[in-house]
């Protein structure tokens, strides 16, 4: 009777411990790639250049958030967007495509090229990256090409911008992210 028991119990646990049953995991939105957060840090430097470019999340403002630069970021169903465009729409999926229109003459198409891609920069490495591209038009002839790299939980993490000239392709510049910081939560330790 006992191994009965046993082999029920053992039987049971391996059916609890299954995948089949487990929920699955939430797919990751524009959100999850393009944090927010009032207290995030990044810096940033060009290749090349010894100079670097440090970026802060300052202030909440109703649904927006503020950053260093003066820029007014917000996150809605679509993605996220700053004041003029959306810098990353959902869902996040290779093909999802969108388009900005920034001046009468400019508009800018976007597309997600690839997801789960890893990444790297010398802040680190991640895993479930997504690659975004985005062309503008500036001439009759010429189209710059920015290929975007967000890890998630971070942000931008490299982007590369290219000149199409149609017959050749003159790369502009390379930024990479330098190091990050995340805003720590308060404590909770309790003084005597």
């Amino acid at each position: 009777m006992k191994s009965i028991v046993c082999t029920a119990l053992v039987l049971c646990a391996c059916a609890t411990t299954s995948g089949a049953d487990a929920p699955a995991a939430k797919p990751l939105s524009a959100a999850d790639y393009y944090p927010l957060t009032v207290g995030m840090k990044w810096t940033y430097g060009v290749e090349g250049l010894k100079e670097t470019h440090d970026i802060a999340m300052l202030r909440q403002s109703g649904p927006f958030t503020e950053d260093s630069e003066g820029n007014r970021l917000q996150v809605d169903s679509y993605g996220v967007r700053d004041q003029q465009r959306y810098l990353l729409r959902n869902p996040i999926e290779p093909g999802t495509k969108w388009s900005n229109v920034i001046s009468i003459s400019m508009i800018e198409h976007y597309v997600i090229l690839g997801t789960h891609q890893p990444c790297e920069a010398p802040a680190g490495k991640w895993e479930n990256c997504v690659l975004v591209e985005s062309r503008v038009r500036i001439s009759a002839k010429e189209t710059l090409i920015n290929e975007m790299s967000f890890a998630p939980g971070v942000g931008l993490v490299r982007v590369a911008i290219t000149l199409d000239a149609g017959d050749r392709q003159v790369p502009q510049s390379v930024r990479h992210l330098l190091s990050f910081a995340q805003p720590q939560p308060p404590s909770t330790t309790l003084k005597p």
